[in-house]
């Protein structure tokens, strides 16, 4: 019931990373085990899923933000210089205070990027409990996920193609681009 929990709140991750979920909350079971349970439960992922059967975690509704560096909101803003070339913000928000935590631009991020801009800020403001983030590949890669773990932050992914799933980025970046 853990696994098909997990596969439910995780839809992108396969047996193997959900195994590493199981192993990190406590149940001792053989990878083998979870492959076989992952299979017969029928949670296999396929390689190309059709637009009308997209899967995603349906959401009850989040909890209230009860006070600030409680949840913060992260995404990437993408633009170009006057000479054409591209550029990426990172932006991350604290969602109580709607507060701009971080602006931190380059060419292009990759994930150690993004956990040593969030590790420069734990250092400032404290851990927050929560992100939100959408599901790039910065995000749901695995070094996002082991920074999470190892900071005791839960990760709360939105829904794909629902961009008010993230409000409070999305207007703070449409704000940015505007000034």
């Amino acid at each position: 019931m853990r696994l098909k929990e997990l596969a439910a709140a995780r839809v992108r991750y396969g047996y193997r990373r959900l195994h590493i979920l199981l192993r990190r909350e406590g149940w001792a079971v053989n990878h083998k085990r979870t492959c076989r349970i992952y299979r017969d439960e029928g949670l296999s992922i396929r390689s190309k899923l059709p637009n009308r059967k997209r899967a995603w975690r349906y959401r009850q509704g989040r909890p209230a933000i009860g006070g600030p560096n409680e949840v913060w909101a992260m995404e990437f803003m993408s633009d170009r210089l006057f000479d054409r070339r591209p550029f990426r913000i990172l932006t991350v928000v604290d969602c109580h205070t709607r507060e701009a935590l971080s602006l931190t631009p380059r060419a292009n991020f990759r994930a150690y990027q993004v956990t040593g801009a969030l590790d420069a800020l734990v250092r400032l403001r404290g851990r927050p409990k929560s992100l939100r983030v959408d599901n790039g590949p910065e995000f749901a890669g695995r070094m996002l996920d082991q920074w999470a773990y190892l900071n005791g932050v839960e990760i709360d992914f939105s829904r794909p193609g629902k961009p008010t799933d993230n409000a409070y980025i999305e207007s703070f970046n449409g704000r940015l681009r505007a000034e």
